[in-house]
């Protein structure tokens, strides 16, 4: 009996340290999937907690009717996808998976697509452009430290150049932010504004503020994001453009912190040493 103790010990310590399974779906976007979504799936890996597979769609005009991932093999679903409306029995898993405890990440344009679709905008908590309107929600901003809903007319989805910006960590006590700076700079990266959405029942992880001198709106705009969905989590971030901007060091701590909080409401990883400080972009070479 103690020998078979020990072994359905040792067996739930293997299941205990066995990687948690990630599907990175992409195939249609106006950002280059191709180059970014290999750079994710090392990110994520290197760290030794995930194994991830990849979902590619048909092309734009393509048959999206076949495209069925079995969500519920997975812990955690990752957004590279800005296309065309996934088929409604897709969609319907999707919102299921999410309800049930799987974890959602949305990364840079992948918070575009879908304007009709009311779960995925409720969960993604701001969208931009992809013929959303006024209607679709209101703009979300960080004013005297506190995040604001504010209706009014205007786009729907706007970034000005592309340049470093300042991040400005606004909640330290997230697993996924702490022991980070307060202010860290980012690499060369659009820096989404006036985003639209419900804007409810969540918490601004990150903020950076959009220059006019650069084409912004002058407001601090929330660009990291986090919410809770049914028994499933959300992790939003807005960086990433280009693999110049997924080479910040910052980008690469907090997709992958961000990651592993989805999965399980914990972040385990170190704040890596180089990490950016204020005054200086920190990249991998």
């Amino acid at each position: 009996m103690r020998r078979y103790s020990l072994l359905v010990l040792a067996m739930a310590a293997v299941a205990a340290a066995a990687p948690m399974k990630v599907l990175i779906i992409d195939g249609q976007n106006n950002h280059n999937w191709q180059a970014t979504t290999p750079v994710l799936k090392k990110l994520l890996e290197e760290t030794g907690l995930f194994a991830v597979e990849v979902a590619t769609t048909p092309p734009k005009g393509g048959d999206l009717s076949a495209f069925r991932p079995k969500f519920a093999g997975y812990r955690v679903v990752v957004s590279n996808y800005n296309g065309e409306d996934w088929p409604q029995q897709t969609q319907a898993a999707f919102e299921k998976f999410v309800r049930d405890g799987g974890g959602v990440v949305v990364y840079h344009a992948a918070d575009n697509p879908f304007p009709g679709w009311k779960a995925f905008n409720e969960m993604i908590v701001l969208g931009g452009w992809g013929n959303r309107t006024p209607q679709s929600g209101p703009y979300l901003r960080m004013r005297e430290g506190k995040a604001v809903r504010e209706d009014k007319p205007g786009p729907s989805g706007h970034h000005g150049k592309r340049h470093p910006y300042l991040m400005m960590t606004r909640d330290k006590k997230h697993p996924v932010m702490a022991g980070l700076p307060e202010k860290w700079m980012h690499a060369t990266d659009e820096l989404y504004d006036s985003m639209r959405g419900p804007a409810v029942e969540v918490t601004v992880l990150a903020t950076a503020y959009s220059d006019p001198a650069t084409g912004g709106t002058g407001e601090n705009e929330p660009l990291i994001l986090v919410r809770s969905y049914g028994k499933g989590r959300v992790f939003h971030t807005m960086l990433g453009h280009d693999l110049e901007s997924v080479s910040c060091v910052g980008f690469v701590a907090t997709f992958q912190r961000g990651t592993e909080w989805a999965a399980t409401g914990k972040v385990t990883g170190k704040v890596p040493g180089d990490f950016p400080g204020a005054e200086k972009v920190s990249v991998r070479k």
